[in-house]
């Protein structure tokens, strides 16, 4: 028995220590098995010994998905608060350990055609919170906002929120578990504690254990799947890379559909029904009350409405660490966790080397001190990498864009979602191999209502017409044939491309390691396993003695 706490207490952090004994074994003999059944153990492969003959793994026929919506009478989407008591609690992180973003919503949303939005100010915006097992004897205060997502045609709903409350805690100490409660001290507060555990300090030594990965969730019982076998991996930080509440399957009444323009052909504007984003903050409330989590913007999240207004709804109810890290957009930020440098970049804001954004990802890359983090992860929506016959090439202008600056600085991995499947790329840079390009991984598998991807460009009859690919919301027509390589003269491969080294029709989530300044283990978990075995794993393996950054 000495043996076996020496070992649990050897992974344990300072913070960890202060968990309850049972919480502590339970995630010791969890992380335990969990080496032991990650592919039925056996010696797991590196990047190193790369590139893989690529594989194919087709949808499973016995599979059966339940890709429809949580209705609003499930008691997980429910409104259990009274008043204006907070619901919907978040966290998010801000550029560096330090500092945190609680967020949470008070009041009642008003959907119809006449609406009256609620006072911002009528209730305060407070934190109270101190580390773990002490007392709450700190206290932040912060910000409040309404928006309202309106329509200018007669017989559309108009939509107003509750009152969405963001609060910035800063001084905070590195890897150090929290507790907190939030609202105001007349109308109510949070009646429960919650949670959450500071990024480690930045340094070349210093990782979060295990960071979630997950894209184009949506809040269907396949979402719930997804999600109760993410947290039974138990992350310290969730990235979701794109596409949160698909309100905008919706039309204003409530009527749903799985294809918004075969259902809707001829609504005068692309409606939404926010209340679903409402019931999507319900359901994953649980989860990120406790569990910071960082959002970049996907297609569904454009929500288009009156006066040319878009991404309403995703800059309001999510916290961005924009102004920590030079941004003037919620669409592209950065932030540390640990020795990893995350970039969440927009897919659907203005990307050419002339806008804002590409400025501003100048000036971050080049502040990037590698010696500190020296992880490079770049994330957005639509990916430039993908060999599915849905949205192929789809984000081609963005890759002509912004892949070399990104190969310049050495970004290590690329997450994408969009494409409903997963799919994990070789070392790629201009659709060559390439040992110092990133490995691309598409997983926007989260399990929205929308189909999932089985069709490959590469299988006879499927490669789609240039004409047919770019992306309407992402402008510009830049995917030609190849000049060079495997597929030249040709606008898809005639087999799966070398650069595509796994891809699988399945719904699921993955979850990055990093180890060290050099490995980092990436596994990706499909809904109808058991929750400790993978269906992909890897070591991806940095060389920065062999692959220089920052050289032209």
């Amino acid at each position: 028995m000495s043996l076996v706490s020496f070992s649990i207490f050897n992974v344990l952090s300072s913070s960890e220590l202060l968990i309850p004994l049972r919480l502590r074994l339970s995630f010791f003999f969890f992380s335990f098995f969990t080496s032991l059944f990650v592919n039925g153990g056996g010696t797991i492969p590196t990047t190193l010994d790369g590139p893989f003959k690529p594989i194919t793994v087709g949808l499973d026929k016995s599979f059966r998905g339940h890709a429809v919506d949580l209705p609003e009478s499930d008691p997980r989407v429910q409104r259990l608060v009274r008043g204006f008591e907070p619901e919907q609690i978040s966290v998010s992180l801000s550029s560096s350990y330090h500092s945190v973003w609680i967020s949470w919503i008070t009041g009642e949303y008003q959907i119809g055609e006449d609406i009256s939005p609620l006072d911002p100010n009528r209730v305060d915006s407070l934190v109270f919170y101190g580390v773990y097992g002490k007392s709450l004897s700190k206290r932040a205060r912060g910000y409040s906002l309404v928006y309202n997502q309106l329509y200018p045609f007669e017989g559309l709903q108009n939509y107003t929120s509750g009152i969405i409350h963001h609060v910035r805690l800063t001084g905070l100490k590195p890897n150090t578990l929290y507790q907190y409660q939030c609202g105001d001290v007349e109308e109510g507060i949070s009646n429960n504690l919650y949670y959450f555990k500071t990024m480690p300090e930045s340094g070349p030594k210093s990782y979060p254990s295990r960071i979630a990965v997950v894209g184009d969730l949506g809040l269907t019982y396949n979402t719930t799947s997804t999600i109760e076998h993410l947290t039974s991996n138990h992350p310290d930080l969730i990235l979701l890379v794109g596409d949160a509440s698909y309100a905008n399957m919706y039309l204003t009444n409530g009527t749903g559909t799985d294809c918004y323009t075969c259902s809707f052909p001829d609504t005068p504007i692309h409606e939404t029904y926010q209340p679903r984003w409402d019931f999507w903050g319900r359901y994953m409330q649980p989860l990120i009350s406790n569990v910071p989590i960082m959002v970049i913007e996907g297609n569904h999240d454009i929500e288009e409405q009156a006066e040319n207004q878009t991404f309403v709804a995703y800059s309001s109810r999510f916290a961005f660490p924009s102004e920590e890290c030079g941004s003037s957009s919620t669409l592209y930020y950065s932030f540390n966790a640990g020795g990893v440098h995350f970039i969440m970049l927009g897919a659907y804001t203005p990307y050419d080397r002339t806008s804002d954004q590409y400025k501003w990802l100048e000036d971050d890359l080049a502040s990037v001190d590698r010696e500190v983090t020296p992880w490079l992860v770049a994330s957005w929506h639509a990916p430039w990498y993908s060999t599915y016959t849905s949205h192929y090439r789809g984000a081609e202008c963005m890759r002509v864009s912004m892949e070399d600056i990104l190969y310049k600085y050495g970004v290590d991995i690329v997450f994408n979602g969009h494409v409903h499947a997963y799919e994990r790329s070789n070392r790629v840079y201009n659709y060559n191999l390439d040992p110092c390009g990133p490995v691309h991984i598409t997983i926007g598998d989260g399990g929205n209502r929308e189909k999932m991807a089985i069709t490959h460009a590469d299988e006879p009859g499927n490669c789609p017409k240039p004409s047919e690919t770019p992306d309407p919301f992402m402008g510009g027509f830049c995917a030609f044939n190849f000049t060079s390589g495997p597929a030249a003269g040709k606008f898809c491969w005639d087999e799966q491309p070398e650069y595509s080294a796994y891809r699988e029709s399945s719904f699921g989530h993955g979850i990055l390691e990093v180890k060290n300044e050099t490995h980092a283990l990436w596994t990706w978990h499909r809904n109808r396993d058991m929750y400790r075995v993978s269906g992909d794993v890897i070591y991806i393996v940095r060389e920065p003695e062999k692959c220089t950054v920052g050289q032209e």
